[in-house]
């Protein structure tokens, strides 16, 4: 079992930029891939990023240009970094773990992002 703990979401004007953080209550090192979906109402829940072991990452297009993924395996930390955001970025973030390539999956709780002026 892995527990997943979110930070970083909230209210940021069109253009700006936040900071997602997710923290796995193992060692981050054991997971195979860590990343985040998001899902807006109304909307099919999209993969967003992919860090995996191997340190290497996928975007999704529609934020590729904008949002970074990286693993701190010393913090023990996966960072989604999102810039130049606009409003059809804003959703409910969700941090997961894939444990082994495959599963068990696991899932944060969700954070917020909402974009707007």
């Amino acid at each position: 079992q892995v527990q997943l703990v979110e930070s970083g979401g909230g209210l940021v004007q069109p253009g700006g930029s936040l900071r997602l953080s997710c923290v796995p209550s193992g060692s981050i090192s054991s997971i195979y891939a860590m990343g985040w979906w998001r899902q807006a109402p109304g909307k099919q829940r999209e993969l967003v990023a992919t860090a995996n072991r191997d340190d290497s990452t996928t975007i999704a297009n529609s934020a590729k240009g904008r949002f970074t993924i990286g693993r701190d395996n010393a913090k023990n930390t996966v960072i989604l970094q999102m810039n130049s955001l606009n409003p059809e970025d804003s959703a409910v973030y969700y941090c997961y773990a894939d444990l082994r390539g495959g599963g068990p999956f696991f899932w944060g709780q969700g954070t917020q992002v909402t974009v707007s002026s």
